[in-house]
């Protein structure tokens, strides 16, 4: 139980942030004709934050499932990334390795990242609980927000520019958090680009594979910039 513990004084400031993400996801989930449990079993098994939200409007608009399957892959590639400097630590954790890996988000990443384990402590038993709480937050979020617009009776008009309002966040978040705007306008070229040449039904997959090569070309000058590397 003591690990228990540390996990959740680590991860109450997450459960604020995926408590409220957690029920505009499910507001939104509701409103576009959803039940309670398709809801919170997308919540405990895609667990995908940001991809959940911008997967509603395209399943009400008819997206495909493979338009879907590769804007997750696009708006999750940087996972790939966290994994690699977890990939020894989670294969020694045997069973819990696979759910490890699934749960992985921008948040857990950070706190298993800086995270200062207390003496005595079974180290790879926190981790897990830190990753269990983190998801468990996520879907009892969910879970609130579809129960909240199934079962009460509102005017939920304009909560689907909750997810528009979420994306401009972290735009705006990432402009101020770093030194170099060459990401941002890069993406911004690739999306404009693209939505001028194929229009507003065809642009995202292409703008986001032609984004997604730029960056790797541009890495390193990315890098440089930012400081990770003296060359």
């Amino acid at each position: 139980m003591q690990e228990l513990r540390f996990a959740i004084k680590n991860t109450i400031p997450i459960f604020f942030t995926y408590l409220f993400i957690g029920i505009a996801f499910g507001i939104l989930m509701s409103d576009a004709g959803f039940g309670v449990i398709l809801t919170t079993a997308s919540s405990l098994f895609i667990y995908a934050g940001s991809m959940q939200i911008a997967m509603v409007p395209m399943m009400t608009s008819g997206a495909s499932l493979l338009t879907l399957a590769l804007l997750t892959f696009f708006i999750n590639a940087r996972h790939i990334f966290y994994g690699i400097g977890f990939v020894d630590k989670f294969r020694r954790m045997g069973w819990r390795c696979p759910y490890m890996i699934m749960t992985l988000t921008d948040e857990t990443y950070s706190i298993l990242c800086s995270v200062q384990y207390e003496p005595g402590l079974d180290e790879e038993k926190a981790a897990f609980y830190i990753s269990m709480l983190n998801h468990s937050y996520w879907v009892f979020g969910s879970f609130l927000g579809a129960c909240t617009g199934h079962y009460l009776d509102f005017n939920m008009r304009g909560i689907d520019f909750s997810a528009t309002a979420f994306f401009l966040v972290v735009v705006v978040n990432q402009w101020r958090q770093y030194r170099t705007k060459l990401p941002f306008l890069t993406a911004a070229v690739c999306a404009l680009g693209f939505y001028l040449l194929l229009g507003k039904d065809y642009f995202l997959i292409p703008s986001l594979v032609s984004c997604f090569a730029a960056l790797i070309l541009l890495r390193g000058p990315v890098e440089r910039k930012e400081g990770f590397r003296n060359e």
